[in-house]
């Protein structure tokens, strides 16, 4: 752990949106004090309004209610309200295709993108209410579907490209979505990654789906439906390129964003329209030091939530240039980002420890090919960075002079909630620092009492702000359990964290059974109900190992039915049919065989106990409930023999 600190240069300060602690402390203590007249001065001035809200928030344990009565849309926050000042002509997106092709589209062309097929969806009679699930690779027309949902009221919920039809077909399922936005295809390390054929397998079971719409980036032959299939370019031709937004009311449903629980089914996080969008753009300004000329590249993919809060929702409110790229970072070779960020004089660069992690391990060779002194500020997301890889950011990315910004936020609280004003807060490498305006958080045992300096606790919420999550799709009660009961009026974030004597904040990691596999949070019950599928299988505990790369490796322990198996092939086999049932990127690094796994006596799998054998290969917590302790000797011995 490292407690060196790094405060912001004179120069950096003086440029700043908050200027030095004075400025972060003034904001936060106004934010404190007077929550009311805090947040209701910044929606004034932020977001703009067809009506004006009565008052600022309605909090009923556990359920809130931000700007009550105002309307306004977010697709007109991200577009229309730009078109009237100098920003009509300045790019919003900047794209670049894996192969190398590249557009630069302006607000103003966004704006007609957008209207053009937010026209096609009315004419397919679609409307406020309804739901889209978007399934696209990384190309523009991915946020032009997002916007024009979001311009129609809409609710939309993209899919990660990686998942399988079946992951698909779950979520399709569960959200009831009328249609299905996609494409034939996207490109990923050379190779063509099919879309529609999944669409077409999903949709099998999927009765609510009366329309998919295909847009052409490949070319591939691809099976259309007559009556149902639609090819986007031909539904635009000829639509009327005038939409009026639709005036919707502040709490009116944006997006539905699935994540893994820790029970098998996943979590449909919803998403409102007022408070999201104020807290998505006010965090471009104070978290990213967003300045008029800047040039933004936020890495992630837009199946997540941080490329809906942070490529397409946050930076287009606030009328930046967002950078957005198809392809794998190491296509064709190592240094295809450092490409890009010379290519496109690359301003602010948000990336994950995964990718850093790397990007450290392909050597320093491919940055210092090119020229980075565009870059200004830098960010890490995802999970906590370790110091190491975070001075390696600095010093040869960054050349030293440029902040950096370790966030921490969750697909539940829609935008960043700990990280630095990198023009205020000193950075501590591996902290998140301190919480954003507005935010109340803290660090506590589980009666809710906050524990001492440097001691580990629950990461909580005191207090609601603009930008949570209003409950799970059709299931306020799991929302009210798996979030506000074990600790009665506070949100429970899920993650250990501890604080410094400073009052900074550093992330431990998750309290329950999900993983973070290279930025996916994958439940342990999603992949082992995934496993139990397999007709060789009997039982399956999944626990997560420490990986250099990807953050943490799945390792999965299989009890098999009664047969003669043959271990190898059945273990290549069984880690192709979670890449098929889940995605490739769930695929378990390792396969372990067993008669037995390690459970209390009332049958509960004691997955802490694996996860000590698989990091450490010995056991030294509690074992005083397990059944049979001769398990663990077995499984210890096995892995010996590996």
């Amino acid at each position: 752990m490292s407690e060196r600190t790094y405060p912001p240069t004179p120069e950096f300060v003086r440029g700043a949106n908050v200027q030095g602690m004075d400025g972060y402390r003034d904001l936060f203590n106004l934010a404190e004090a007077q929550p009311e007249k805090f947040w209701g001065d910044l929606a004034e001035k932020e977001i703009f309004w067809f009506e004006k809200w009565s008052h600022v928030f309605e909090w009923n344990p556990p359920f809130v209610k931000w700007f009550v009565g105002g309307k306004t849309n977010v697709s007109y926050n991200c577009l229309d309200r730009h078109l009237t000042t100098s920003r009509k002509n300045k790019l919003a997106i900047l794209w670049e295709g894996e192969p190398g092709d590249q557009r630069m589209i302006t607000y103003q062309e966004l704006h007609r993108l957008v209207c053009r097929f937010a026209n096609a969806l009315k004419g397919r009679g679609l409307k406020t209410g309804d739901r889209a699930v978007i399934y696209m690779p990384m190309v523009p027309e991915l946020p032009v579907a997002l916007l024009a949902c979001a311009r129609l009221g809409i609710i939309h919920s993209v899919v990660f490209g990686g998942f399988s039809a079946e992951a698909l077909k779950a979520r399709i399922q569960d959200l009831d979505a009328q249609v299905v936005i996609t494409a034939d295809g996207g490109w990923r390390r050379g190779k063509e990654v099919r879309l529609k054929p999944a669409v077409d397998e999903a949709l099998i079971e999927c009765p609510t789906v009366k329309h998919v719409i295909v847009y052409r980036r490949t070319g591939s032959e691809t099976a259309m439906q007559e009556g149902r299939d639609h090819w986007w370019h031909t539904l635009d031709e000829g639509v009327s390129e005038v939409c009026p937004a639709e005036p919707l009311d502040s709490e009116t449903p944006l997006f539905v964003l699935y994540t893994s629980g820790t029970t098998g089914k996943p979590k449909g996080i919803v998403h409102t329209t007022g408070g999201y969008i104020l807290q998505a753009t006010l965090s471009m300004k104070w978290v990213f030091d967003l300045h008029e000329e800047d040039t933004y590249w936020c890495t992630a993919d837009i199946g997540w939530v941080t490329g809906h809060t942070y490529i397409v929702y946050g930076p287009l409110s606030a009328g930046a240039t967002s950078v957005m790229y198809e392809g794998a970072p190491d296509f064709p070779q190592f240094d295809r980002f450092w490409r890009i960020v010379d290519k496109y004089k690359v301003n602010i660069f948000y990336t994950s420890p995964t990718a850093i992690r790397a990007f450290v391990k392909q050597g320093d060779q491919w940055p210092k090919m090119h020229d980075l002194s565009s870059l200004r500020l830098l960010g890490s997301v995802g999970e906590p960075i370790n110091p190491a890889a975070w001075e390696w950011y600095h010093k040869v990315i960054g050349g030293e002079r440029c902040p950096i910004v370790d966030t921490w936020w969750q697909t539940e609280t829609g935008s960043i909630m700990i990280a630095p004003m990198p023009g205020a807060v000193p950075l501590k490498p591996g902290s998140g620092t301190l919480p954003m305006p507005g935010v109340l958080a803290d660090v506590v045992d589980l009666s809710g009492k906050p524990v001492e300096v440097n001691r580990e606790g629950f990461l909580i919420m005191r207090r609601p702000w603009p930008s949570m999550f209003r409950t799970l799709w059709r299931d306020p009660q799991r929302y009210e359990e798996n979030y506000w009961k074990r600790i009665p009026g506070n949100y429970l974030t899920g993650d250990a964290a501890r604080r410094d004597a400073d009052g900074y904040y550093w992330i431990l990691g998750r309290i329950d059974d999900v993983m973070n596999v290279s930025g996916h949070r994958l439940s342990t019950m999603e992949l082992e109900s995934a496993l139990v599928r397999h007709p060789a299988v009997a039982e399956a505990a999944v626990v997560g190992k420490p990986h250099e790369i990807t953050g943490q490796a799945v390792v999965a322990f299989v009890t098999l039915k009664k047969g003669a198996w043959d271990h190898d092939t059945l273990g290549e086999e069984l880690r192709k049919w979670v890449a098929h049932e889940i995605g490739s990127f769930a695929k378990p690094e390792q396969i372990r065989f067993s008669d037995t796994l390690p459970k209390t006596r009332s049958g509960k799998i004691m997955r802490r106990l694996l996860r000590e054998i698989v990091t450490t290969n010995s056991v030294t917590g509690d074992v005083t409930t397990l059944e049979d302790l001769g398990v663990l000797t077995k499984l210890a011995a096995q892995h010996d023999d590996e």
